[in-house]
């Protein structure tokens, strides 16, 4: 079954990570109700989740979904007449797959966004102190006779860069040096005008998303991280032909879980709430080029978002950004009474 199974996603050119995961899954639910598949009814479904949210580190609702939609299409092909597993198991055992998840027993998709909501954007203020923090870091380690310093410089302007460009982590740690680019209406921003991203977020089944990031005037500062990194800072770690923007000191590519690690880093040195997550740089991206006034398209395109409601839900503007529009409102509907009024 199992087997099949993985030759049907496999034939709608599904990954092998995405394959693997699923039967993994699969694989705990048969684990953990000591059953075959065809044994399966709605209470060994229904046990399976409701362990899972039990214990320490209980699932979040949308692991569940997740979870009761793989586990549902693995008892579709089962239940699909033309693969014939319904027959061939009640002739062998007298009984046949049945449904595990239905309407009733499981996750309802209610609402659009089911993150963490202690996850938000980065104010200006927190995001000064992240990259000053991660400034201050190679200095630290120097005084103290440690290794790592450069490192420290390469962590910083890792930082600066996915926040200026609003990449994800996997996205950024596959920019090969050739990826940046110069922009000729920017030439100001010389070789860094934008950012060729190949290997986006994809949707199940379909290849990398690609899209290109343009260098706004207002993240214009990291033109000067980057060069200094590319010039400067990179070569001490002799990547020789190494085409990656981000390497490593053993001259690999930087992974992203160490992406990760540098920016958990940088938000215990600055003190930030520990909620926040590299992901909440993306957001904060998204949510300042909203507030420097970049119409939802453009913003729409620069973070490779299929749909403007998914770019909506990343967004959350200050009360400031609101009051400023609130004002222009009121002086385009009273005019000179407005000044009166306030």
């Amino acid at each position: 079954m199992k087997e099949g199974w993985a030759r049907q996603q496999s034939a709608r050119f599904l990954k092998a990570k995405t394959i693997d995961p699923r039967l993994r899954l699969v694989e705990r639910l048969e684990e953990f109700t000591g059953l075959y598949p065809w044994q399966w009814t709605l209470a060994e479904g229904e046990a399976f989740i409701a362990h899972l949210r039990s214990g320490s580190t209980p699932i979040q609702m949308s692991t569940a979904r997740s979870y009761e939609v793989t586990i549902g299409l693995f008892v579709e092909y089962l239940l699909d007449p033309r693969y014939g597993w319904g027959e061939v198991c009640a002739e062998r055992f007298g009984e046949a797959p049945q449904e595990v998840f239905h309407e009733g027993n499981s996750v309802l998709h209610a609402v659009e966004y089911e993150g963490d909501p202690r996850r938000r954007p980065l104010t200006y203020d927190e995001v000064q102190a992240l990259f000053d923090a991660a400034d201050a870091r190679p200095g630290r380690i120097r005084g103290q006779g440690r290794k790592g310093a450069l490192t420290a410089l390469r962590d910083a302007a890792v930082l600066k860069t996915i926040y200026a460009f609003g990449t994800r982590r996997t996205e950024s740690s596959r920019v090969d040096l050739v990826d940046l680019r110069r922009n000729p209406k920017a030439p100001q921003f010389r070789g860094c005008g934008s950012m060729m991203v190949r290997f986006g977020k994809a949707s199940k089944g379909a290849p990398p998303k690609r899209r290109t990031v343009l260098m706004v005037p207002e993240m214009d500062w990291a033109v000067d991280v980057l060069d200094e990194w590319v010039t400067e800072i990179r070569p001490h770690f002799s990547p020789g032909r190494h085409p990656a923007l981000w390497v490593t000191e053993r001259v690999g590519r930087l992974s992203p879980r160490s992406i990760n690690e540098a920016f958990v880093t940088a938000r215990e040195d600055a003190g930030l709430d520990e909620d926040f997550d590299l992901h909440c740089l993306r957001h904060s991206y998204i949510t300042h080029l909203t507030e420097f006034g970049y119409p939802a398209r453009f913003v729409q395109e620069q973070v490779g978002h299929s749909h403007a409601s998914t770019t909506a839900i990343y967004m959350g503007v200050s009360n400031e950004y609101r009051n400023t529009l609130l004002e222009a409102s009121m002086r385009n509907r009273l005019g000179n009474d407005w000044d009166v009024v306030s």
